[in-house]
Formats: structure tokens, sequence, C-alpha cells
């Protein structure tokens, strides 16, 4: 009896000794994820605080109607629009470019490109993610703007067109990435019933293709958005410090990112109003990036295709 109980712990040894390192390794992971989820939530805790003590003494009608943004000269106004318009024209000019340009690219790079094509051209496509925006910012500044003030001669020397093409070919990357992708995972069954049926390839790319991998398509613009209004290092070289409600791209203007890196320069005080000005512009700018990802995740599962 004790050689056959003997026998039988020899036996469950490797299993017990399997199932504690089955356990550590959840355990590992499971604090990996938790230092994620505790760091976003420390992240999201200091912005409500600064921004509810911003507003005990600047009133939130203020904020969001004012039409004036000047918290750091002696005429004091709260008016966060001209920053929130800045901020989406910068955007939508960026996404003028990067969004045609990138489903363009991601169509050829699917259903167009030899697969020795594809190999060379998509990572050189992606090595555009891979330059510094601080790059970015001052080719925008020297060379794209002035290239401008040669078309446009009332072209500021800050202005927001520079700082909208260059972010447009910096996204780029983002879109004909995720977009090819999605394309790509679309079963080739679909595009062979197509032709099957006398389909052209530009009638099975356009009919077929992009509308099965719409899901797939839409969260990649939109997230393409999400890191255009996030752009920091770009408009805070090219796009100037002047908050100004304006739909002239050739003008001067301020992003939501460019005033809080002017503002955390140092030169501050703690505590002051214009200090929490940096954490209210920030919840904003938090606030609607998060909701941007929110409808891109939506759409993902709103408009996906399941195929077996």
């Amino acid at each position: 009896m004790n050689e056959s109980q003997h026998v039988l712990s020899t036996l469950l040894r490797p299993r017990a000794d399997h199932d504690r390192r089955e356990k550590l390794i959840r355990a590992v992971l499971l604090l990996f994820s938790a230092v994620s989820i505790f760091t976003t939530l420390g992240i999201i805790a200091v912005l409500l605080r600064e921004t509810l003590l911003f507003f005990q003494e600047v009133s939130i009608v203020e904020f969001f109607t004012e039409t004036r943004w000047t918290p750091l000269f002696a005429s004091k106004k709260f008016g966060v629009l001209p920053l929130v318009n800045g901020t989406v024209l910068v955007a939508a000019g960026a996404m003028l470019i990067a969004l045609p340009l990138g489903l363009l690219a991601a169509i050829y790079l699917s259903e167009y490109a030899s697969d020795r094509a594809r190999k060379i051209l998509k990572p050189m496509l992606e090595v555009l993610a891979g330059v510094p925006t601080v790059v970015y910012g001052y080719f925008a500044l020297t060379f794209v703007t002035p290239l401008l003030q040669k078309i446009w001669p009332q072209t500021q020397a800050f202005n927001a067109l520079s700082a909208s093409i260059v972010m447009g070919f910096m996204i780029l990357p983002l879109v004909a990435s995720l977009s090819e992708d999605a394309m790509s995972a679309v079963p080739q069954s679909l595009r062979q019933a197509a032709y099957a049926l006398g389909a052209t390839r530009f009638e099975v790319t356009l009919r077929t293709v992009v509308p099965a991998a719409l899901s797939g398509i839409s969260a990649a613009f939109i997230l393409a958005v999400s890191r255009a209004i996030g752009e920091t290092m770009i408009v805070a070289i090219a796009a100037g410090q002047q908050p100004k409600l304006t739909l002239n791209p050739l003008q001067s203007i301020e992003t939501m990112t460019a005033y809080i890196v002017q503002v955390s320069l140092g030169d501050t005080p703690q505590q002051s109003i214009a200090y929490k000005t940096i954490f209210a512009v920030g919840m904003l700018l938090f606030m609607m990036t998060l909701m941007m990802n929110l409808i891109s995740n939506w759409l993902t599962r709103r408009y996906r295709e399941v195929y077996e």
C-alpha cells in the first residue's frame, strides 16, 4: 500500500508542479494588466481632480461658450473654443490627405500589388510612422511653409495648412496598414464569387471587398482622426500659438496640445489658475479621444462581418 501511494504521488508531482507554474504565470499576467489599468485610473484621477479645482474658479458655461482664450494675459478669458477650433481645423486638413490616400494605398496593396511588391512597399510605407514627430514639425516649418508662401503669399510663417499636410502624411501609414489588414481578411471565396458573376477587378474591389471590410476601414479612419487630434509636436512647431476662431488654414492658430506644451514649460506657477487650465484642456482632449475610440469599437462590433 505504501509503495502504491509512493508511485501515485510520483505520478501526480509533475501535474502539481505544472499547476503551480500556471498559477504563477496567471498571477504575473494579472499583475501586468492591473498596472496598466491602475495607471490609466491614476491619470484620470489627477485630470479629474485638477479639472474640478479649475471649474471652482471658472464657470463651465464660460469655458464652453466664451470665444477668447487668454489665461496667461492680465485680462483673463477662459473660452476653450479657439483651441478646439484649431485642433479640429488641423485634424480635418490631415484627414483630407490621409483618408483618401491611405485607402487608395490599402486597395492597391490588397487587391493589385503582387506578393513581392507588397512585401517591399508596405514596410516602406510604414517607415513614415517611425519618423519622430519633431522631425515632421520642423519639416513643415522649414520646407512646406515656404512652398505655401510661394503659392499664397499671405500665408503666415506659422499656419494650420502646413501642419495639416505633414500630419496627413504622418498618419497615412496608420490608415493604409489597418485598412489593408481589414481587406486582406476578406475571404477569397467572396472575390471568386464576384468574378464568377462577371465582375471586373475594379468592381470586385469597390462592391465586394471594401463593403466587406467596412468595419475595419471605419475603425482605421476613426483611430487616425484620434491620432491627429492628439498630435503635439507638429502643431506646436508649425501651427503657432495664437488661439483664434478661424477657418482660414493659412493663418496661425493654436491647438489644445500646443497650448499644453506652451504652459508646461515650467514658467507657470503651480496651483495658479493658468496652471489648472492645463488639466482642464487635457481632460477635454482626453474625452474627445476617448469618444473617438469608443465610436471605433462600436463600429467594429456593429458592422463586423463573420465568415466561416
